[in-house]
């Protein structure tokens, strides 16, 4: 099976709940948004799901809104919980 690899970037509270800013993710060759937030769920169980339920995507640089947009090997996936803020 051949693999993707995308770097995970995590901003405020998702970098707490990660416990890191950023990460390499396996994915199959495929994947989808929708997958790799499935495999953070996976690989962070504790926090990491809750905070996932209010964030918004950034995949490279552009803002995500079909979590069914598939990946290539070496995106960038920025997780942005809500800011707070005006």
């Amino acid at each position: 099976m051949t693999t993707l690899t995308i770097v995970v970037r995590y901003f405020a509270a998702a970098r707490a709940a990660a416990g890191e800013e950023e990460e390499k993710v396996q994915l199959p060759s495929g994947a989808t948004v929708a997958d790799a937030v499935a495999e953070l769920r996976r690989l962070h169980p504790e926090e990491l799901p809750r905070v996932l339920d209010a964030v918004s995507y950034l995949l490279d640089g552009i803002a995500v809104r079909d979590l069914t947009r598939p990946l290539k090997d070496g995106a960038e996936l920025d997780v942005l919980p809500p800011f707070a803020g005006g």
